[in-house]
Formats: structure tokens, C-alpha cells, sequence
């Protein structure tokens, strides 16, 4: 006999690789009762240490691989929540062969990690990265005319490399601090406008400061332009194979020697070597990383760097972002082991109560 959606004769079980700021197993259990909820009294455990072979939910952070293996581990499950926007870590095509849905957090760190690159682009503008240290250090001697002189940003111009939801965030900040803004996707079909969602009013008020129109204030160009024309460079794309390195020697080397790159994509956007290369040579002002190719992992040479501000992937670190990321990761869970579509399902998976009997 064909079993209800959402119905079980069996135990159920989730399984969280993190402590999360809102109450899980209160959560699960009182939409599933009798649900068994599995999460780590503080901190994070290692996906390879635990047992997954009766989990039917897995909650998972950016750290933890998502890999055949790791599923051939687990034949009940049902829905991994990943609580991160990239899904990079997560083998889509193992995942949806298995019949198991993938569930990101989108929108509700939009805002958070769009504050974060505008602060580091600032930060690295002004040394105050060089700053901070030359004062705890005790070597500070006063006020001098021409003491750590940085970049000031009005009028200038910012590119986004990315124009997705934090993309166009970030540009409604620079707007309103009088700079310009223009883009490039490196993921959208040429002569494709991402920026049709920032309207013509919003463009046209947040521009006057710069005086520019609304034509001006955000606007596409090729990727290798927007290297050569910008005063300072953000990235805001997935990693993908068409993104890895899309910062390289080459466009590196188009940048002004005044010019500013802030990355809170992922670490693997820049080829580390050659933004190395770049600030040791001085070709570029500075940059700014909150992600690295290799996280945990810094490269020497990139600790080297006095002009380069080194932040530990803190875009989505506010209460109210990793809070809304915890909950979506809720709702998708209880909405799998409901029987119904989760929110923000990111592979095209048949839906295991679709092949259940």
C-alpha cells in the first residue's frame, strides 16, 4: 500500500554537523514527533566521524564535503541543508543521482555579506589595517601630514564582478557613498542586463551624488573593461569553473596601480599566487580577503602582504543573518520529511517521497 507523504513506520532521525543558534531538535520535533535530532551541544564536528547510516535530514555547513562517498554512507537520507549560500562543496550530480535534495540559504545573508565588502573595501581604501597595527604595536608617534595617506572614494568607480542579489546590495552602498558602479557576470550569456532588477529611480536618486544618470550609475561591461576602468574590484560570483581564477596574472595586470580588489566570493575566485605577486610588486593600492583557496589554510605570502586587510569568512557573521540561514535550514528539513517541496531546492532531484511504495 502506497505510504502517505510525510509518513513513516520507522524511526526518524536528522543529524546537524553544527551547533545552530536556533533550537533544531524543538523545532523538528514539535512539526515530527517522535523525530530523533541529532546536534553538537557547541561548535562543529567533523562529518566523517559521524555515523550517518540511519540519518534520514543531514544539517551541514560550507566546511563539510559533500561527496559520493560520503552519501553511500548514508542511504536514508532524504534532504542535505546546507547552511551557506555556495553550494561548491556539495557534488550536485552525486547528490541528485542518489535522489537526495541539496537546500541552500539565499537572500537572508544578502545584506550582511554586501556590509562586510563595502567595510573591507574601506578599510583597505583608508590602511586602517596598517593603521591598527602601527598603534598597537607602540611605534605610533603622533599625527603626521603624510602618515599612512590612502584612497578616498567618492566619485570613483566600483566594479562588481558578480551582479547577483549581494552584487547589486553592495552597489546600492557605493552609490550612496558617490561612486560609480559598473559590472560584469561572468555566468550570464553576453549582452544579458543582470541589473534590470535596480530600477530607474533607485538608480537615478543613488547616482546624483556622483553626478551621474541613471544610465551611469550601474552599467555592464566585458570583464576584462571593468578590470582596466575600475578604481576598485569586488567579487561576488560562485565558484564555478568558468569563475575559478577569474582574477589571474593577466587581469591583475590590467588594473590601475591605484585599484582595490575585495574578495567575499570564495577563495578559489583569485589565483592567490598572482595577487601575491601583484601587492609585492606594487601594480595594485591593496586588497581586501575574507576567503581563501585553501581555508583554513593562509599562504605565507599572503601574510606578507602589509597592504592586504585578512578577514576569517565573516560575511554572513551577524545574529540576524546566521540566525534566518539556521531557520531556512529548519524549514527545509521539515518540509522534506512533511512530504513537501522544500524551500530553496537546488538540485532537480525526484523527491524521495515520489519514489517511495
Amino acid at each position: 500500500m502506497a505510504r502517505a507523504r510525510g509518513e513513516y513506520s520507522r524511526l526518524v532521525k536528522v543529524v546537524s554537523t553544527s551547533a545552530l543558534p536556533i533550537d533544531l531538535a524543538a523545532q523538528v520535533t514539535a512539526a515530527l514527533p517522535g523525530t530523533v535530532v541529532e546536534v553538537p551541544a557547541a561548535g562543529h564536528v567533523a562529518i566523517a566521524g559521524l555515523d550517518l547510516s540511519d540519518a534520514d535530514a543531514l544539517v551541514c555547513l560550507l566546511l563539510d564535503r559533500i561527496d559520493a562517498a560520503l552519501l553511500a554512507r548514508a542511504p536514508r537520507l532524504q534532504v542535505i541543508a546546507s547552511c551557506a549560500v555556495g553550494i561548491d562543496n556539495v557534488d550536485l550530480a552525486a547528490a541528485t543521482a542518489a535522489g537526495v535534495c541539496i537546500t541552500n540559504t539565499p537572500d537572508v545573508l544578502t545584506e550582511a555579506t554586501a556590509e562586510l565588502a563595502f567595510a573591507l573595501l574601506l578599510a583597505c581604501a583608508r590602511r586602517l589595517g596598517e593603521g591598527e597595527r602601527l598603534v598597537r604595536s607602540g611605534a605610533w608617534t603622533g599625527w603626521a601630514l603624510d602618515q599612512l595617506i590612502g584612497l578616498g572614494l567618492a566619485g570613483k568607480t566600483l566594479g562588481i564582478v558578480g551582479y547577483g542579489r549581494i552584487g547589486r546590495a553592495l552597489a546600492r552602498r557605493a552609490l550612496g557613498f558617490g561612486m560609480r558602479v559598473v559590472y560584469a557576470d561572468p555566468l550570464l550569456p553576453a549582452g544579458t542586463d543582470s541589473a534590470s532588477e535596480f530600477s530607474e529611480k533607485e538608480s537615478r536618486v543613488s547616482a546624483e551624488p556622483a553626478g551621474a544618470g541613471p544610465r551611469d550609475a550601474t552599467r555592464a561591461l566585458e570583464i576584462d573593461e571593468l578590470f582596466a576602468v575600475a578604481d576598485a574590484i569586488s567579487l561576488h560570483c560562485p565558484l564555478t569553473p568558468e569563475t575559478r581564477h577569474v582574477v589571474n596574472a593577466e587581469r591583475l595586470a590590467r588594473m590601475k596601480p591605484t585599484a582595490i580588489l575585495v574578495n567575499t566570493a570564495r577563495g578559489g575566485c583569485v589565483d592567490e599566487a598572482a595577487l601575491i605577486e601583484a601587492l609585492q610588486a606594487g601594480r595594485i593600492f591593496g586588497a581586501a580577503l575574507d576567503v581563501y583557496a585553501r581555508e583554513p589554510e593562509i599562504s605565507p605570502g599572503l601574510l606578507a602582504c602589509p597592504r592586504l586587510i585578512l578577514a576569517p569568512h565573516i560575511g554572513s557573521a551577524t545574529t540576524e543573518a546566521r540566525t534566518a540561514m539556521a531557520q531556512l535550514c529548519a524549514d527545509a528539513v521539515i518540509a522534506v520529511l512533511r512530504g513537501q517541496r522544500p524551500p530553496n531546492l537546488v538540485n532537480n532531484v525526484v523527491p524521495p517521497w515520489k519514489r517511495r511504495s
